[in-house]
Parts: structure tokens; sequence; C-alpha cells
């Protein structure tokens, strides 16, 4: 499913106009990644959970070349599903 796609779905099952859809589906998805952003966690019941994790920096060698490579620590999102999304995609 694309954005556009989800914007349409949301335009019709909510009544909405597409330009209220957009922006309804532009508003979750920007307070979603701001709060990630500050570090919070996103709890959406049934749904699942997005946290932000902290990776500490390493050196890696490349498969087939040996090349040594530093990636630096960074944080990186995750998501973990809930028990209802779970059931819904293992039907």
């Amino acid at each position: 499913m694309t954005k556009r796609e989800l914007v349409d779905i949301v335009s019709r099952k909510a009544h909405l106009t597409k330009k209220g859809a957009v922006e309804a589906v532009d508003t979750f998805l920007n307070e979603l990644g701001r709060a990630l952003a500050k570090g919070e966690k996103v709890v959406l019941s049934g749904f699942g959970t997005f946290r932000v994790i902290s990776m500490k920096g390493k050196t890696v060698k490349i498969p087939g070349t040996e090349k040594l490579v530093t990636i630096k620590s960074h944080r990186s999102p995750r998501f973990t599903p809930g028990k209802k999304l779970k059931r819904q995609v293992t039907r």
C-alpha cells in the first residue's frame, strides 16, 4: 500500500475530502516522527509500539572484499507489532 492509497481509504471511510485526508495522514506521520525524534515511545493499542534504540559504533568487515568499514553510533527506529496486528497478518 502506498501513501496515496492510504489517503484514498481514509478519505472514503472517514468521509473526508482528499485534502482533509492528506492533512490527517501527514499530521499522523509528522507527529509520529516528532515523538520518535524526541526519544518518546509511541504505543498504538492493538497495532504496535514504535521506539528508538541507540546503536553503538562498530567496525565491520564487508564479505567478499574483506574491507573494514566503520559505522558511526546512531539512533534507529524500531517497531514491535501488537497482538491484534499479529493475528490479522497470520490469518
